[in-house]
């Protein structure tokens, strides 16, 4: 066990597991965040506390996380490299640990371009996969990059993330491989609207060993409408929306698109949990949480069941390090 978490020890039992995003407030108020958080926590086995995306400011990654931690939640805290030097991103990694944070999701970041505050200056002294070497070492080495002992190094569970959908798509199964040699335990994707290009990217992975070495998560959110459709294909980075979903949502009768967005959320879960390799979901629903619970439970992946730490099954190791 690399941390403990209860997410590591779902995956590791061989349950499907599933986590989601929770969409930062911009409030200062512990209720407040407590209140958006209960319908998402209650439903998943971990919840993801978002560092910025979009590059636009809310309530940091590490605040959440520990509000959440606190209340006795298990987290993936987000952390990305847009907005810190490597002195930094070592402290929010110990700080984090310290306030009980056990998985770790490691990320570049979206481009200042991508904000409200496009004349931001974007920092990025390091990018996702050293990152997640750094983190790894801080782990299993117990130093930082300066090379300084660390007294009680950070017991986590780290992910990366990845995007099968999009071009090149014959690179993606090599980067993927890159990200779980730098670290990863674990990997959550971008949003899939595409099964057959899942599929591919998949029986890639599985040539290689990868779902071996790291329990991939697959990325699935219900789209709020026809036009939430065509804005995020053109406004989301990394988000790939075929024209026959989007046709599909506007084929659907007026004020019922929302209902064919969860429907077409649901399909995709289903064909999604029939991949060899695929070890769970993870759940993107964008200031739509209250449909997680409906979503889950349409699935048949509600309740969730209570987490052991027996029945765990070890990953492949590469040297002397499991991933």
């Amino acid at each position: 066990m690399k941390s403990g978490s209860r997410l590591e020890r779902v995956l590791r039992s061989g349950r499907f597991a599933v986590t989601a995003e929770l969409t930062p407030p911009r409030t200062t108020d512990p209720e407040a965040i407590y209140d958006h958080a209960r319908v998402v926590v209650a439903s998943c086995d971990a919840v993801n506390t978002i560092d910025s995306s979009g590059a636009s400011a809310n309530v940091s990654s590490l605040a959440m996380a520990a509000l959440l931690t606190r209340q006795g939640h298990d987290v993936v805290m987000q952390l990305t490299c847009r907005d810190r030097n490597r002195i930094a991103i070592q402290s929010d990694i110990l700080g984090a640990a310290a306030l009980g944070v056990r998985n770790l999701l490691c990320l570049t970041g979206d481009g200042v371009q991508a904000g409200d505050q496009p004349e931001t200056k974007p920092v990025f002294d390091l990018e996702s996969m050293t990152l997640l070497s750094t983190a790894r070492n801080m782990r299993d080495k117990g130093c930082l990059l300066s090379g300084r002992a660390i007294d009680a190094p950070p017991r986590l569970f780290l992910g990366a993330a990845s995007n099968p959908f999009a071009p090149p798509h014959d690179v993606r199964p090599l980067r993927l491989a890159k990200k779980v040699e730098a670290g990863a335990d674990f990997i959550q994707t971008q949003y899939c609207f595409d099964v057959d290009r899942l599929q591919s990217f998949m029986s890639a992975a599985r040539d290689r060993g990868l779902h071996e070495k790291a329990f991939i998560l697959i990325g699935v959110g219900p789209l709020r409408s026809a036009r939430t459709a065509e804005w995020m294909r053109e406004n989301v980075p990394g988000v790939v929306i075929s024209d026959d979903i989007v046709s599909r949502m506007k084929g659907a009768p007026r004020g019922r698109q929302k209902a064919e967005g969860t429907r077409i959320c649901v399909e995709i879960i289903e064909q999604v949990r029939e991949i060899p390799g695929v070890s769970g979901i993870h759940l993107m629903a964008y200031r739509q949480e209250e449909l997680i619970p409906e979503i889950l439970n349409a699935v048949g992946l509600l309740p969730r069941e209570p987490d052991g730490e027996s029945s765990t099954r070890p990953l492949e190791t590469s040297g002397s390090t499991q991933r």
